[in-house]
């Protein structure tokens, strides 16, 4: 009995786990049911990118899309319509952004970028693209939608970094909101890049962000190209020599694992100095925990050894009994048969100690 309860609490505790493990698996709601006095009457989710934006749906797809949630939020007769699209990880989320913003908007202080035109506000916060359309603006709109982006679902793990490439387009001269960050292929065909993804090569893990600069005779475009080393950046920059056809002048230089281009409607010296203000810089960081983790303190582990121990020993102890407990009923039901039978108990003594007898050889 006492083993039937032990395997049953054991199988319980198991069960528990997976059903912890489905729960976190299970992603959250992205969009609430009410924020700032909007009320959404009903919230529809979908996991098809064609659901969130069917021209851009391979766009959308690349950047790592999972899942989008659309609703029609209603407050005194006015509508405020949102989309809202869930990304992998927050460099994904960050590419859509720039996709979606345009340079006639408008920066604003949404989530961690936004940008308005109108009564479309575009937004990202953590993981999450926001596209937010309202039937009419107020004075309380802004405010509204801040408290919007406080409710969003936040990623708990490294999936919250953003990419370092974006940092190092120049700011000086710099057309606002033409920065396009892209992973694919597709991105880069969708933002007319001076170069091809087969020379980008895309399967060597790289990564581009393009921007648009003034120039004296016009707008030039500085595309800068990510790749994994410093050699790998030198073996395609090489390549991109040689198969570069003839046509528009392209300014390129390596820097450490970045290649840069300039192009457009640029002179030699601007390019050139535009050239000269992207520099890769190699940091070095030593991160060192300021507190102890549950996984760090030793006295954890000591009591969970502890706890060990004395699983341990309960598992001795019952399946000492149970052994003891099963001999002693076979003994009782069955004397003889299986335990203490006479021929196994029967030994041959050589009588050592006892002395010979006499007329008998020593």
């Amino acid at each position: 009995m006492k083993i039937f309860r032990l395997v049953l609490v054991v199988g319980l505790l198991v069960a528990s786990a997976f059903a912890d493990e489905g729960v976190r698996a299970t992603p959250a709601p992205i969009l609430p049911k009410a924020f700032g006095g909007w009320q959404a009457p009903s919230v529809q989710s979908s996991p098809d990118p064609a659901v969130a934006d069917p021209t851009n749906a391979a766009l959308l797809k690349e950047y790592g899309f999972t899942d989008v949630e659309l609703a029609t939020y209603i407050r005194d007769g006015r509508k405020l319509t949102v989309r809202a699209a869930r990304f992998k990880d927050a460099s994904g989320a960050y590419g859509a952004f720039t996709y979606y913003k345009t340079p006639p908007m408008v920066t604003e202080k949404f989530g961690d970028q936004g940008a308005s035109l109108n009564e479309r506000v575009l937004f990202y916060r953590g993981n999450i693209v926001v596209d937010a359309v309202f039937e009419s603006l107020s004075a309380m709109s802004a405010a509204e939608l801040r408290e919007l982006a406080g409710d969003l679902p936040l990623p708990r793990d490294n999936t919250a970094q953003l990419p370092g490439l974006p940092a190092y387009l120049p700011r000086e001269s710099y057309e606002k909101n033409t920065a396009k960050y892209v992973v694919g292929p597709v991105g880069l065909e969708k933002i007319s890049a001076p170069l091809p993804a087969q020379l980008v090569d895309f399967g060597a893990d790289a990564e581009v962000v393009l921007g648009n600069f003034t120039t004296s005779q016009g707008t030039a475009t500085l595309m800068l190209i990510s790749y994994p080393t410093p050699a790998i950046a030198a073996e395609h920059l090489k390549k991109i020599h040689e198969t570069q056809q003839p046509g528009a002048p392209i300014f390129d230089k390596r820097t450490g694992p970045l290649v840069v281009f300039v192009t457009g409607e640029v002179s030699s010296n601007e390019a050139k100095a535009l050239l000269a203000s992207v520099n890769y810089e190699a940091n070095v960081t030593w991160n060192e925990n300021t507190h102890v983790s549950p996984k760090d303190n030793i006295g954890s582990l000591v009591v969970n050894i502890l706890y060990l121990c004395f699983i341990l020993a309960g598992f001795c102890l019952v399946a000492g009994l149970a052994f003891g407990g099963l001999r002693v009923l076979i003994k009782r039901r069955y004397p003889g048969r299986f335990f203490d039978r006479p021929e196994d108990v029967e030994f041959i003594s050589l009588h050592l100690s006892e002395k010979p007898s006499p007329g008998t050889d020593s």
